[in-house]
């Protein structure tokens, strides 16, 4: 790393590093640098086209022995336009006091933070009780197979399940720490085909026409709702995201009708339950003969509670001075392969406004402080906490 120690320049050095999803393009080489410098065993785990690796540092694991476990990814999402951005997207550049650059927000900003806060960590405390970690993918802005997914049963074989887990994503609203993220609604992926019979327009029957037939059916999946919400999570939701017919032809009746929808649910509503409602609505609508494909990518987990909660607002408060506002949406992390196991999830990064989107940026005077916020959170959870309670679990 040639002495690079700064979270500023660390940043830049990974956002420079065209790392589109799932190329890592060398970022997790420039993490492991410094994490073996500061005395962690690094193991690698590639699984098809995807790098990732696991960080851990042992201190004293004399019972109790909390395992505290952080996890980011080092893929990014394409850019976009590149003439479209004030300047190139893998060169970062500081404008205006942000630093602007693909990925910086989500998430190389918290890669940098969370490895130079790790490192001061067991630096300052080479004996910790239990064990500090961090997981990196490259498969997090992708399919998210052969990333954390595929790491999960590494883990559980060798005795490196987590107590907690901390994910940098990019969680606040307007300024860092406003906002943590304590439980996420699970995500499902559905598509309804619905057959009929393909024909020259002058002659089709109405009733061969699968979009005919299902047009009271994709009224019905727009304006369902689900009477589920409660104080930690909001109700479950439904969006028809494309609905494809036709051979492109005027004059030809479409054969076949494919309607995508996804479904945002939160853990009042659990996916079979869900499954089994929209295949009652599907019958009860006879729109012909028809096939419901049903994915589930993301379970719903949390809310966070207890200890753990109690510990990261208390760094937010320590370190920023914000009492941060509980959340659950947003889309999905790579919590969602422990929460649902019962291994409790938080996360705190930088501001999201901008993530995805053409300038992505960060305060810079958010990046900042962001390694202490997240060394906070370790001396909180592992070093104050832990002699009180003895547990970081909820």
């Amino acid at each position: 790393m040639d002495g690079i120690v700064d979270v500023i320049e660390l940043t830049k050095a990974l956002v420079a590093k065209r790392s589109i999803t799932p190329e890592d393009a060398g970022c997790q080489d420039l993490l492991v640098q410094l994490l073996e410098q500061a005395g962690f065993e690094i193991s690698h785990h590639r699984f098809g086209e995807v790098d990732n690796f696991l960080a851990t540092h042992a201190g004293d694991v004399s019972q109790p022995h909390p395992h505290l476990m952080w996890i980011g990814h080092t893929d990014v999402v394409p850019s976009g336009p590149e003439s479209q951005w004030s300047s190139p997207p893998f060169e970062p550049a500081i404008v205006d006091g942000f630093l602007v650059g693909r990925g910086v927000a989500d998430m190389k900003g918290s890669d940098a933070a969370m490895v130079l806060a790790l490192c001061e960590f067991v630096q300052a405390h080479p004996n910790h009780p239990g064990r500090v970690s961090l997981v990196i993918t490259s498969d997090e802005e992708g399919p998210a197979v052969d990333g954390i997914r595929a790491l999960v049963p590494h883990l559980k074989a060798h005795d490196l399940w987590p107590d907690a887990c901390l994910v940098g994503e990019p969680s606040s609203h307007q300024i860092l720490g406003d906002q943590i993220r304590i439980g996420r609604r699970g995500s499902i992926q559905a598509v309804l085909t619905i057959q009929g019979k393909q024909g020259h327009t002058a002659y089709a029957l109405p009733e061969d026409n699968p979009v005919h037939r299902a047009g009271s059916l994709i009224a019905a999946l727009g304006a369902l709702r689900f009477d589920d919400g409660d104080e930690a999570f909001d109700h479950t939701r439904l969006q028809i995201s494309n609905i494809q017919a036709g051979t492109g032809a005027d004059n030809v009746s479409p054969g076949e009708l494919v309607i995508h929808f996804n479904i945002r649910n939160n853990p009042n509503s659990p996916s079979d339950a869900i499954h089994a409602q929209i295949k009652a609505m599907i019958e009860s609508h006879d729109p012909g003969p028809w096939d419901l494909s049903w994915r589930v990518s993301a379970e719903p987990f949390g809310p966070c509670s207890g200890p753990f909660l109690d510990g990261v607002v208390k760094a937010c408060e320590s370190v920023l001075g914000i009492e941060p506002k509980l959340d659950t949406g947003g889309g999905t992390s790579d919590g969602r392969f422990f929460g649902p196991e019962g291994v409790p999830v938080i996360e705190v990064g930088p501001v999201n406004a901008t993530i995805h989107q053409i300038d992505e940026r960060v305060a810079v005077a958010d990046l900042e402080k962001l390694p202490s916020l997240y060394r906070a959170m370790m001396e909180t959870l592992l070093i104050e906490q832990t002699s009180v309670s003895g547990a970081i679990k909820t």
